[in-house]
Formats: C-alpha cells, structure tokens, sequence
C-alpha cells in the first residue's frame, strides 16, 4: 500500500487511513462493474451537497451556495446545478425483497412453520396438501396480490428455496439472501453497509447513545482454524438472528396499535478472513529495488 501525501495537515492521520482502508473494497467492486473514477467524482460532489444542505445547517435557515462551496470544497457552478437537479438517493425496496423477507421472517419465527427443533419446516407446495401450513398459504397469509408460484419460481432462481425428495418446499437460507441474482444481493449491500457505517460514524462523532459496534480479529491463526471459526460464527450468528428476528415480529405486531412514532433498525452479523501478508524484512523495505 501507498503512503498517503497530506493534501491539508488538519485532516487526522489516523481518520485519512482509515478511510482509505474502508475505501478499498468499494473501489475493487467499482474497477470490476466498470464504475469509472469520473463517475465516481461527480457522484462524491452531489452526495457532499446533499448531506452538507440537510446535515450541516446553520438553524432553521438553509445554506447558500456559497456556505456550501465553503463548506464542500466544490464550485459554485456545480452546487448551483446539483441543488436544483433531479433527487437521485433514495432507499426503494424491490417488491420481491420486501415480499420475500417478510415471507422468510414469518417461516423462520412463526412456531406453526417451525419443527421441534425450532427450524424452517419444508412445506407442502399448495393449501390443498397442507392447508394454511403450506408454501402457498404462507404467500396468501403476506399478500393476496401475487401468486405463490410466481414468488416460488423466483426463490428457486434466486437459490432461496429447493424441493426436497418429498417435493416439499425447503428454505436455504435462514435470512433472505439470495444465492443469485445481482440486483437483490445489490440492495443489501448497500442496506447492510449503510447501517454499519452509519452506527460507526455516530459513535465517532458522539452524535448518540453508542450502537452495538463491536468484532473480535485474530492474525495468527492456520487454514483449519480460520475454517472452524467461520463454521461457529455461521452458527452462532444465525442462532442471534432468529432470536432478534422473532423478538422485532413480536414487538413490531405490539407497536402497530399505537400512536407513537416509527424507528427502524438493523441488527447485522459478518465474517470475513484472508491470508497474511507475510511482512517484509526491513532491509527490503528500506532498499525495495536492491
């Protein structure tokens, strides 16, 4: 990695690294879809001027073009043409992953689509074999404006669902993340990595009670362990989900004959390994052409 040359000494060192550290993998996924830095830079000036005009007022009163070019660092002419351009940045759920979590929340909480072990039951495919404790009771007990061989032609697509040799319906997952489909994994990318970030960057800023933000990392650690560890985390971290995921139905049911006002949370598990880079011997650092 490239040491970083300090365009301003206020900028924290340590917040510049970080940022470029957190940076990395975005760029990596934007090289591989063809995302160019251009595009990238206009993109980075209107998402300045949108969270510096809603973020950063002063009062009541909002902000001229030229407290946000102060502010953002960006031209007068640029901010003129973003704050009156069309909204682009907004959290629309696709209608299959709003159905579709729903539907996985309901299978994986509900005790009369749990067995004994309190796992997903495979599910007979329509009511006339199962009655209401059927895939396609599940469908009509969510939405009666689909059919459930639409959503279960979907899920198998998506590698949500399978038929087990009794040609019943089967969950894959314990969390509606499809095994395919881009445009569906896409959605919670952004989702998952938002609520991270922004749970992180609250708690820097002191803006909140601190979120639950916490991970525990090991660098010494062989193949075989990285792999046990990556099995219990697997384990452990949906055994957390289920119970928060039955926890917020309930609650949620609970709320809805009241008058307060909404929130919305995110509750999220990740794992991630990769080799070490074994570190250079100083001679190699200090002489890397010798």
């Amino acid at each position: 990695m490239h040491a970083v040359r300090p365009i301003n000494s206020t900028f924290p060192p340590t917040l510049v690294n970080a940022l470029r550290w957190v940076l990395r993998p975005l760029i990596k996924l934007m090289l591989a879809k063809g995302i160019t830095y251009p595009f990238l830079s206009e993109m980075l000036k209107d998402l300045f001027v949108d969270i510096a005009e809603n973020e950063f007022k002063i009062g009541k009163k909002p902000l001229t073009d030229s407290h946000l070019s102060l502010l953002t660092g960006i031209h007068r002419k640029d901010i003129k043409r973003l704050r009156h351009g069309p909204d682009s940045e907004t959290e629309t759920i696709p209608q299959n992953i709003s159905l579709g979590a729903r539907l996985v929340s309901l299978w994986t909480s509900d005790a009369r689509y749990l067995d004994e072990n309190n796992q997903p039951k495979p599910l007979p495919r329509f009511v006339k074999e199962g009655g209401d404790i059927s895939f396609e009771g599940l469908v009509a007990s969510v939405s009666c404006d689909i059919r459930s061989r639409v959503v279960l032609d979907e899920w198998l697509r998506l590698g949500v669902a399978h038929f087990n040799d009794e040609n019943r319906v089967c969950l894959n997952t314990s969390a509606f993340i499809p095994a395919h489909g881009f445009d569906e994994k896409v959605y919670y990318f952004g989702h998952n990595l938002h609520d991270h970030a922004a749970a992180a960057t609250s708690n820097l800023l002191g803006e909140n009670q601190p979120f639950l933000e916490r991970s525990a990392y090991y660098d010494g650690l062989s193949v075989d362990s990285v792999k046990l560890l990556a099995e219990q985390s697997e384990r452990l971290g949906m055994k957390s989900l289920l119970a928060i995921n039955k926890s917020a139905m309930d609650l949620e049911k609970n709320d809805a004959l009241k008058s307060s006002s909404r929130y919305r949370m995110t509750f999220g598990i990740y794992y991630y390994s990769e080799p070490v880079e074994p570190e250079m011997p100083s001679d190699i650092k200090e002489n890397p052409h010798n």
